[in-house]
């Protein structure tokens, strides 16, 4: 008898009528047509059976923190971490553990159950990594978050930064983060690059740097960190988000720091909605937009990855915890229009952000963790072009968040009484 049989699904991979059969919270068997008994059936009418959503890159400490003390009037990425300094001084425990609470809420309602969160530890009380690592607690039976010692106001522009950060770390704080370009020369971003990825290989953690997040052509953090991981052998373990001063750089150049990217494994994470808010802010027209290179940095072999970033933060006044809207925007921005590259886009949100953040269990495969969301949209590409409604979210094998489905009512003589937005096949 099997806990669980999923029939009739469609799978990101292509494949048709399937069906997915659970037992234990795993999957023990994918194939078509499975004929077994189950406590529970459900039949997804040839929709879109995807593994859960990932966001590897995020900021829960700040969330829904929108207006306090007051709003980004620039728009800038340093107003914001500006008001980030404001609102650090007036925050509690208690509040950052509501708000984070409230957003994993919505994540899982969005079919997110893994997110790599970034946590401020240049407070010296480290209220913000506390606070986080109570909601990790607390959140663990439904949604896996991993969480990463991040310096907002650099380690070593910050007195006592990396006592600070090996404290986070000391903690349980899962991740080695930094900030190389808000160090005050760019000799000390390289400087604090070669101390973090040297503490991650002490301790054996992940390291996950925001890297070059500028228009300078000439902030260059991610050649140093991959040459860090080449040295001390942290192959595959070792992220640079952001990167986006990697569209202003120069071509040449370029040609040079893909392959060394590549070979050293590192893996890059673009955040296509904060990415496009925050930079150009300083052009007038040609305006940039200021993604990192994704089709060039993924036909060079990199692994990259979408992330949310912010959600209703001191960054950005807007978001839900919808991966799909990432994919759509990361799609557009990119020019990412094949039907192989749109697919990409959905694996940036799906596989490939689970490959950054390690989740052991991730897929659609014999062995993996029965976790799964039904999506309303027969394949990927439908998927990211509705934002589709998440119909079930399944968590080993658990139903935990359920949707009605996306329909509209018509009373138009001789026309259908209801519109689902699906293209007629």
């Amino acid at each position: 008898m099997l806990d669980l049989l999923i029939t009739n699904a469609n799978l990101a991979d292509g494949r048709t009528g399937m069906s997915v059969a659970v037992r234990d919270g795993k999957i023990v068997e994918v194939a078509p047509h499975i004929t077994a008994q189950a406590q529970e059936t459900v039949d997804c009418g040839g929709m879109l059976l995807s593994p859960t959503f990932v966001d590897p890159h995020f900021h829960m400490d700040a969330t829904l923190s929108y207006g306090l003390p007051r709003v980004n009037a620039s728009g800038t990425l340093l107003e914001g971490i500006a008001l980030w300094g404001e609102l650090k001084p007036t925050l509690t425990a208690d509040a950052i553990i509501e708000r984070a609470l409230t957003y994993c809420d919505w994540a899982v309602a969005k079919g997110l159950l893994a997110i790599r969160s970034h946590v401020d530890t240049s407070d010296p009380s480290l209220l913000a990594v506390e606070a986080l690592l109570e909601v990790k607690r607390c959140v663990a039976p439904y949604l896996d978050l991993q969480l990463v010692a991040f310096p907002q106001d650099g380690v070593l522009r910050t007195k006592g930064g990396v006592d600070n950060l090996k404290r986070a770390l000391d903690l349980g704080v899962d991740v080695v983060g930094g900030i190389p370009h808000f160090e005050r020369t760019m000799a000390d971003g390289a400087a604090s690059v070669k101390l973090l990825c040297e503490i991650a290989a002490e301790r054996g953690k992940l390291v996950d740097m925001h890297c070059d997040e500028s228009d300078d052509p000439l902030s260059r953090h991610i050649e140093t960190l991959a040459f860090e991981t080449q040295r001390l052998g942290l192959h595959g373990r070792v992220t640079g988000s952001h990167c986006t001063s990697m569209h202003s750089m120069d071509n040449y150049y370029v040609s040079k720091l893909l392959p060394l990217i590549a070979e050293s494994q590192v893996s890059v994470v673009a955040n296509p909605l904060i990415n496009i808010t925050l930079q150009g802010r300083h052009d007038t027209y040609p305006k940039r937009r200021g993604m990192t290179r994704v089709p060039e940095l993924l036909a060079a072999g990199v692994n990259v990855a979408f992330g949310h970033d912010c959600v209703m933060d001191p960054w950005y006044s807007l978001g839900s915890g919808d991966m799909l809207e990432v994919a759509h925007m990361g799609l557009h921005v990119a020019q990412m229009t094949s039907q192989s590259a749109m697919r990409q886009c959905f694996e940036a949100v799906t596989t490939n952000a689970a490959y950054v953040m390690h989740l052991q269990g991730y897929g659609l495969d014999v062995g993996c963790d029965a976790s799964f969301v039904l999506l309303q949209a027969r394949d990927p590409i439908e998927a990211i072009r509705l934002r589709a409604t998440r119909l079930k979210v399944f968590r080993n094998g658990k139903l935990i968040s359920t949707s009605h489905s996306s329909t509209a009512m018509l009373s138009i003589a001789e026309r259908p009484s209801t519109v689902d937005w699906i293209q007629p096949r």
